[in-house]
């Protein structure tokens, strides 16, 4: 009798262990990535997906600082530090392959439609450069190059890119003068603004760009990272206004219909609504000694749970991809349970 209650009362915890938890005060204990884990609120409640990302062979993700990006057909871009450079996923997390191997060290990427074609916009902090690609993993454009003139505080330190409709592209140097520019397509500098301050207008670690198109006009959302908020400008660089404050280091946003996700670096992800509220918190860390940890061995880390959000996307279905910044390598997919936006 007292083995089979044994056998019932582990049998009964691993029930309750799988069907775990929102993410905040009771985190599961232990490297479970076998599990099935719960996280979010509201309409954004989310499923982990155990075993996404893995290479074959036993290789490794490698060093992660940077973004992800996912194209029409569903196909998941991540970047790395490592051998792996940019690795691609399809959405049941076989691996596809790994591309352009002279590009590692990309801090942040999106994927743009251009007519009948889409092509990924990279931030190369290693080489302080943007670099524009066909989904082979062809450039097609660097910045600066010979259109570009002078640029106010150079490109050390450019942590984002992105682009408009209208063929604008704007990057911030968020490891850098903390400025903001703005191009054309062809890579020309047109405007210039921001730097470190205090002040409203000025950032401090200006990390992450989005082209919001959330309201009657595209918009550029800025992820003002020591400053902890989400700003607003027109295209043109002129302030429209603070969209949200109080947040964990945001470095990174992807849009979904009214909502945006917001990669915080203080472990967790919050889903922030068009008026600027947060009206969910996914993978929230209750072990502030994570938080922004780029050391947290894969032993330690937790299904379901973030370490260091960096990079981000949403699917076409809602779903979310994020990229903890980490040593060894971090690739997350979370499910959407919820679909109403």
């Amino acid at each position: 009798m007292k083995t089979i209650s044994t056998i019932l009362l582990v049998s009964l915890s691993t029930c309750l262990f799988i069907s775990a938890h929102e993410g905040h005060k009771n985190a599961p204990k232990g490297h479970a990535f076998t599990k099935v884990v719960r996280t979010g609120q509201n309409a954004f409640i989310y499923e982990t997906a155990p075993g996404f990302g893995e290479i074959p062979n036993g290789a490794k993700l490698g060093p992660t600082h940077g973004g992800v990006a996912v194209d029409k057909n569903g196909l998941i871009y991540t970047s790395t530090d490592g051998e792996q450079s940019i690795a691609v996923f399809k959405p049941d997390g076989t691996f596809v392959k790994a591309m352009s191997p002279e590009l590692k060290g990309i801090h942040g990427l999106n994927i743009v439609t251009e007519g009948d074609k889409q092509f990924i916009y990279c931030a190369q902090l290693k080489k302080n450069r943007v670099v524009k690609l066909d989904l082979e993993g062809n450039i097609t454009l660097t910045i600066p190059n010979e259109n570009t003139g002078e640029i106010p505080g150079g490109t050390k330190g450019l942590t984002a890119v992105a682009a408009a409709p209208d063929g604008s592209i704007f990057i911030s140097m968020g490891y850098g003068s903390n400025k903001i520019h703005k191009f054309d397509k062809t890579g020309k500098l047109i405007k210039s603004w921001g730097g470190r301050g205090k002040e409203e207008k000025l950032y401090s670690t200006p990390h992450g760009l989005g082209i919001d198109m959330r309201y009657d006009q595209p918009r550029l959302l800025v992820c003002d990272r020591a400053k902890r908020r989400l700003v607003h400008l027109d295209l043109d660089g002129n302030w429209i206004g603070v969209h949200t404050t109080g947040l964990r280091r945001p470095c990174a946003v992807s849009f979904h219909g009214n909502h945006a996700a917001i990669a915080e670096l203080e472990a967790r992800v919050a889903i922030v609504n068009k008026e600027g509220k947060v009206v969910s918190v996914v993978g929230d860390n209750p072990n502030k000694k994570q938080w922004a940890n780029f050391r947290v061995a894969p032993a330690d880390q937790k299904s379901g749970i973030f370490t260091a959000p960096h990079g981000l996307s949403f699917d076409k279905a809602g779903n979310l991809y994020v990229q903890d910044w980490n040593a060894t390598g971090r690739l997350t997919k979370l499910n959407r349970v919820h679909k109403t936006d």
